[in-house]
C-alpha cells in the first residue's frame, strides 16, 4: 500500500480571523465604490446593502446572546462602511486621496474594533464558563461530602475540589481524610458505584493524593473503553517524535492518552491469549518507530510474528528502502547472536562515549546516538541461557540507553525472571480472568484493581513513571487498534527517519555478525522469489555464521579459536550452503555415546601385574570412583544423564518428567529422584523450580540446556 501523499493542498475553507474579515468587508466596499462611480450606481444601493448587513448582524448577535454594546458597535461599523460608500458614489470621488484616506482610517478602526470585540467576548465566555463550572463543582463537593459521611460514617473529612475531565466523560474528587480514618474501606469502590448508579462501563478508582491523607476518587461516567480506537495515521499523527515523549498505547477512562516511558525503564507486558496483547505490542512498535532516535530489535522464536507486518513493505513490496525492524531473531541461535552483540555494545558504549557523559551519567539519545529497544515476544519459549543474557541487558543497559520490552502470557516466575520483573518499572497487564494475576504484576496498588473495569478485548491496566519519576498506580486503558494494512502504510512513512547504530556499538567481536544478519534471517522467513530488490544491499555480501558449541548448541561469538573460526558463506550460494541445525538428536547421540559408562563391563587391560589396572565403581550408571591412566578411563558422565539429554533434545529441547521417565521405561518417582540427585551433585539447579512450559500448560520437567550444563560439569571433573 502506498503511503499517503504529503503534498500541500489548497484550503478552500473560510478560516478568517475577525480582523481579516473586517478588512475583506472594507475591501468590498472600496471595490463597490470604485466600480459604481464608473457605472453610475445610485448611492441608495450602498445604503440598502449596509442596512441589510446591519440588520443581519443584529439578528446573529441576538441569537448568540452577545452584549447589547457589542451589537450596537457591529451595526455602527456596517452603517459607517455603507455611508462612506454612498458618499463616494454621490460625489464620484472614491479614487481621490481624501476619500481613500478616510477609507483606510475606517478599515484600521474596523479591524481594531473587530479584534477587541472578539477578545472581550472570549473573556466573557470564559468567565461565564468558569462561573458555571464553579457552581457545578460546589454542588458536587457538597453532594460528595454528604455521600462520604452517609456511606462510611466519616467525620472531619473535607472535599477540596472537583475537577471535570475533557469530553465530559467523568471527574476527579479530591478529599482530605480525617487523621483517624486515613483510607476508605476496601468495599468503597462498589458502594460508591452503586450509590452513583453508574452505567455499564463506568467505574470508580481510588488513588492516593500528593500528600498523606489526600485521596483522589476518579469517577468514570462514560464508557470510553467500549469504543473502537483506531490508531490515527493522519499527517499530524505521524510527524516525527522523540522517545523522550513516551510511547502512546491508547486512552484511559478519562480520555487522556496512556503513555509509557522506556528511556530509563524496561517494560513488561503480560496478557492471556486473546486479550489483545500482540496488538498492544504492535502499537508500541508504532510509537517507537515514529521517533527518529530509537533502533528497534525483535526476539520472537515462534515465527517472528511481531516482525513480519513491519518488514513486509521492505522485504516484499519494496516500498521502503530500509527495514523498519533493525534485527529480527527468529530462532534461538539468532537470539543468542543478537543478545551477545547488544551486551558487547553496552560495554563499548560505556567506554567509547565517556566524552558525552559530562552533565549526566546517562547518555542523551539523538538521531546519531539512538536508543536500542529490544522487544521480546513469547518469552516463555526462551531457554535459561538466553534469559540470563536478557537479564544482563536489563541490569546493565540503562546508562547507555539500551532497554528491553518483555512480553509474556503471565508475570509468574516460570515465565518472567526475577531481574526482569524487578527492573521493569513500566508494567502493562492486558485483560485477565483472575484478579490475583494483576495483584502479582502490580504489587503496589494492585489490590484495588477490579478486572471488570477493563472488560473488553484490547483493555488492560498499566503503570509507568511520570515526569517526576514517580510510578503511578495501575490505571485502566484501551489500546489503539492497528491492522496489518495500516502497518504497511506506516512502514513506508517511518522508513525515512530510521537511525543507524553508531560504529562504537558495532565495533566488537559479536558485532562482526551484524552486517550479515538479514542474509541469515530472510531465507527462513521468505521464499527467494518473494524478496524485493530493496533487500539486496542487505544480503549481497558474505554471510557470516558463528561456530556452535556442540554440546549446548549455543553460538560462540567471542574469542573464537582457530578451529572454531566463523564460517563464511558466499551470498550467491547461500541457499545451498546454509547450515542445518547445529544440535540434533543424531549429533548428540554420536557425541554422548562415548560418554556413557558401562558399569557391568569391567576393563580387562592390565599393565605390570595389575598395579595400574583400571578399576571402575558405579552406582545406577554414575561413575563414583575410577583408576587407571586417562586414556583408559571412561567419561564420568552418568549414563542416565546422557540418555536423558538425548531424549529431551529429540523432543524439542524440553520434556515433562513423566514423559521422560516413560521414554526410559522407569518409574517416574524413582527416575526423577535419581536424575535430580545427579544434577545436585554438580550444583546444577533447574530454572523455574523445575517447571517447564509446553504449549499453554506447565508441569515438572527438564530442559536440554540444564542437562547439557550438568554433562559439562561432569566432564570438567575428569
Amino acid at each position: 500500500m502506498a503511503a499517503k501523499s504529503a503534498a500541500p493542498v489548497l484550503d478552500w475553507s473560510w478560516n478568517h480571523t475577525p480582523a481579516t474579515s473586517a478588512a475583506l468587508v472594507a475591501g468590498g466596499a472600496y471595490a463597490l465604490a470604485a466600480t459604481g462611480s464608473v457605472t453610475g450606481l445610485p448611492p441608495t444601493h450602498a445604503l440598502m446593502v449596509a442596512g441589510a448587513g446591519a440588520a443581519a448582524q443584529s439578528v446573529a448577535d441576538l441569537v448568540q446572546h452577545r452584549p447589547a454594546g457589542h451589537i450596537v458597535a457591529r451595526c455602527a461599523a456596517w452603517l459607517t462602511a455603507g455611508g462612506w460608500t454612498a458618499s463616494a458614489l454621490a460625489d464620484h470621488t472614491p479614487l481621490t486621496w481624501g476619500m481613500t484616506g478616510w477609507w483606510a482610517a475606517g478599515t484600521v478602526a474596523g479591524m481594531t474594533l473587530a479584534r477587541g470585540l472578539v477578545r472581550a467576548e472570549e473573556t466573557a465566555r470564559t468567565e461565564r464558563h468558569q462561573r458555571k463550572l464553579q457552581k457545578w463543582a460546589n454542588k458536587q463537593a457538597g453532594e460528595w461530602h454528604e455521600r462520604l459521611e452517609r456511606l462510611f460514617r466519616l467525620e472531619g473529612h473535607q472535599v477540596d475540589g472537583v475537577r471535570p475531565w475533557k469530553g465530559d466523560v467523568g471527574y476527579t474528587v479530591l478529599v482530605t481524610m480525617p487523621s483517624n480514618t486515613p483510607e476508605l474501606p476496601a468495599d468503597a469502590v462498589r458502594k460508591l458505584a452503586v450509590d452513583l448508579r453508574l452505567p455499564k462501563g463506568g467505574g470508580i478508582q481510588i488513588l492516593d493524593g500528593e500528600t498523606y491523607g489526600q485521596t483522589l476518587i476518579r469517577v468514570t461516567a462514560v464508557d470510553v473503553l467500549a469504543k473502537d480506537l483506531d490508531l490515527s495515521d493522519s499527517p499530524e499523527d505521524t510527524s516525527v517524535t522523540s522517545i523522550y515523549d513516551g510511547i502512546p498505547l491508547g486512552l484511559k477512562p478519562d480520555a487522556e492518552e496512556a503513555r509509557i516511558a522506556v528511556v530509563d525503564e524496561c517494560a513488561l507486558v503480560v496478557g492471556q491469549t486473546g486479550s489483545g496483547k500482540t496488538n498492544t505490542i504492535n502499537v508500541a512498535n508504532a510509537g517507537a518507530l515514529r521517533t527518529d532516535n530509537v533502533v528497534v530489535m525483535h526476539i520472537d522464536v515462534t515465527g517472528a510474528g511481531i516482525s513480519l507486518p513491519w518488514l513486509h513493505s521492505w522485504a516484499v513490496d519494496g516500498t521502503a528502502e530500509v527495514p523498519l525492524i533493525d534485527w529480527t531473531a527468529d530462532t534461538i541461535e539468532e537470539a543468542h547472536i543478537l543478545c551477545d552483540t547488544v551486551i558487547a555494545g553496552i560495554g563499548a558504549r560505556k567506554t567509547g562515549h565517556q566524552d558525552k557523559l559530562t552533565n549526566d551519567d546517562k547518555l542523551t539519545v539523538t538521531h546519531d546516538l539512538p536508543e536500542v529497544l529490544v522487544v521480546v515476544d513469547e518469552i516463555a519459549e526462551l531457554p535459561p541461557a538466553l534469559l540470563r543474557k536478557l537479564d544482563t541487558i536489563v541490569n546493565t543497559g540503562r546508562a547507555v540507553r539500551v532497554r528491553v520490552l518483555i512480553c509474556g502470557l503471565r508475570a509468574t516466575q516460570d515465565v518472567i525472571t526475577a531481574a526482569m520483573k524487578k527492573q521493569s518499572r513500566v508494567r502493562v497487564g492486558m485483560r485477565v480472568s483472575d484478579p490475583e494475576e494483576l495483584s502479582h504484576l502490580f504489587p503496589t496498588g494492585g489490590a484495588r484493581i477490579n478486572p471488570k473495569s477493563a472488560p473488553y478485548r484490547g483493555c488492560g491496566f498499566y503503570s509507568s513513571p511520570d515526569t517526576d519519576d514517580v510510578v503511578s498506580d495501575p490505571t485502566a486503558f484501551k489500546a489503539y487498534r492497528i491492522k496489518p494494512k495500516q502497518i504497511r502504510a506506516l512502514s513506508t512513512v517511518y522508513a525515512e527517519r530510521r537511525p543507524k547504530l553508531e560504529d562504537v556499538f558495532l565495533d566488537t567481536e559479536p558485532g562482526q555478525y551484524y552486517a550479515s544478519r538479514w542474509g541469515r534471517i530472510l531465507p527462513r522467513l521468505y521464499k527467494p522469489g518473494q524478496l524485493a530488490p530493496t533487500t539486496v544491499p542487505y544480503t549481497s555480501g558474505d554471510i557470516l555464521y558463528p561456530p556452535i558449541n556442540q554440546l549446548t548448541g549455543i553460538p560462540i561469538t567471542t574469542d573464537p579459536d582457530d578451529d572454531t573460526a566463523p564460517r563464511v558463506v558466499a551470498a550467491a550460494t547461500q541457499e545451498s550452503a546454509r547450515p542445518e541445525p547445529k544440535v540434533g538428536s543424531d549429533l548428540l547421540s554420536t557425541i554422548l555415546s562415548a560418554a556413557r559408562t558401562a558399569p557391568a563391563q569391567a576393563p580387562a587391560t592390565t599393565n605390570g601385574g595389575g598395579d595400574d589396572a583400571t578399576v571402575i565403581r558405579a552406582d545406577f550408571g554414575r561413575v563414583i570412583q575410577q583408576a587407571g591412566t586417562p586414556d583408559d578411563r571412561p567419561s564420568p558422565v552418568p549414563q542416565l544423564l546422557a540418555e536423558a539429554h538425548q531424549h529431551v533434545v529429540a523432543a524439542g529441547g524440553r520434556m515433562w518428567s513423566s514423559d521422560l521417565a516413560a521414554a526410559h521405561g522407569l518409574d517416574p518417582r524413582a527416575f526423577g529422584t535419581e536424575l535430580n540427585r545427579l544434577l545436585r551433585d554438580v550444583g546444577v539447579e533447574r530454572p523455574g523450580v523445575g517447571t517447564v512450559r509446553i504449549g499453554d500448560e506447565s508441569k515438572s520437567g527438564y530442559l536440554a540446556e540444564t542437562l547439557a550444563e550438568a554433562i559439562q560439569c561432569y566432564r570438567n571433573t575428569q
